[in-house]
């Protein structure tokens, strides 16, 4: 079946999980699934504006709904829906909607640890199939970033964890600086130093404009974006730490208009540092964003479960269904699909060996 220059395979091919080619798919974007119950420590806070004790710490309040049991639950249910995908290995941080970094400043930790403890959890009930990144305490209007550096050494030192996730605007009022500018820095230092990479991602967007829209933080995270992407590669983020690595999620949200040459875009070497996930539904928006960046720049994340569950009629698979879609690329060969789902995530982070027992051997080396 032919969508778009591309030839897609129909629900009638059969996908499972169990590797693609001989080796892993390495997913990079992923949500952490959690009991809807999770929903009532946020309102709690919100509403008493009060930081209550975390309830999966010691000493938090009980609270119904929260138990190992309905844990493993809504774990299950995402692994289901990476099987059906053929998805092996997925990297989960937080839910980026639900960050709610407009919230009041105090409440802004305890919610964060509250849902990397989620994650942790997530990882726990299946840890041959989940890695976590970390939701960041961010404060829009802070100094500097080295208010999030506790809580992240805190995920990667204690929880494992192999990534992080960071917002380029967390309040979503566009107060918060440039991704290229010292309020990042002591982020991407302390980043370098451990070897872990930043997966960035937009968040909340409260632009009143916005309203008429669905699900409207969406644009957020397309415009946030795009703009990171612009400002990391014009500024000297990466002359400053070369071994640091970021990816934007989405495709970088929006694409470049102008030719690879035009000094509107940053006439620099970004292929060490900076690279896009393939989060896109649109095949020929994601074929477009494939050339346009190049395969080497391209690491495999399709955000499921997520915002992908709609059926593509020309299909009748899912949006977030990204195995199938990349496999029927003609413009692209085997080996650049194999570099798509498995050696450039496993590159990218490195962390993932761990999880990549089956594949290593053929990955591309950093």
């Amino acid at each position: 079946m032919w969508v778009g220059g591309c030839e897609l395979p129909g629900p009638e091919a059969e996908y499972h999980r169990g590797m693609y080619n001989g080796v892993k798919v390495l997913d990079v974007h992923g949500h952490v699934s959690s009991p809807e119950a999770t929903s009532n420590y946020l309102m709690l806070m919100m509403a008493a504006n009060t930081a209550f004790p975390n309830p999966l710490q010691p000493g938090g309040r009980p609270t119904p709904g929260l138990s190992e049991e309905d844990f493993k639950r809504a774990s299950q249910r995402h692994i289901d829906y990476m099987d059906a995908r053929n998805i092996d290995v997925q990297i989960i941080g937080p839910r980026p909607f639900r960050v709610m970094g407009f919230m009041e400043e105090h409440l802004t930790p305890a919610w964060a640890r509250f849902v990397n403890d989620c994650i942790h959890r997530q990882c726990l009930d299946f840890p041959d199939r989940f890695a976590g990144a970390c939701q960041l305490p961010q404060l829009s209007n802070a100094p500097d970033t080295k208010h999030v550096l506790g809580e992240l050494e805190r995920c990667v030192k204690d929880l494992g964890f192999i990534a992080t996730y960071a917002s380029p605007d967390p309040g979503g009022r566009r107060a918060t600086p440039g991704m290229h500018e010292e309020y990042w820095f002591p982020l991407y230092e302390k980043c370098q130093e451990l070897g872990l990479p930043i997966i960035v991602h937009g968040t909340n967007a409260l632009d009143q404009r916005f309203r008429v829209v669905p699900h409207n933080y969406q644009l957020g995270f397309y415009t946030e974006q795009y703009l990171a992407t612009q400002f990391l590669g014009h500024g000297d983020v990466f002359q400053r730490y070369p071994q640091l690595k970021i990816i934007i999620c989405h495709c970088g949200g929006g694409l470049d208009r102008f030719h690879k040459t035009d000094p509107h875009l940053p006439q620099k070497d970004l292929s060490k540092n900076l690279f896009f996930d393939t989060c896109a539904y649109d095949s020929i928006f994601l074929e477009a964003a494939i050339r346009q960046r190049g395969v080497e720049r391209i690491v495999f994340g399709t955000e499921a479960p997520g915002s992908g569950r709609h059926v593509i009629p020309e299909t009748g698979r899912s949006g977030d269904d990204l195995v199938p879609v990349i496999d029927g690329y003609t413009f692209i060969s085997q080996q650049d699909k194999v570099a798509i789902m498995h050696d450039n995530p496993l590159r990218v982070v490195p962390a993932f060996a761990k999880w990549d027992t089956a594949g290593a051997k053929q990955a591309v080396t950093a």
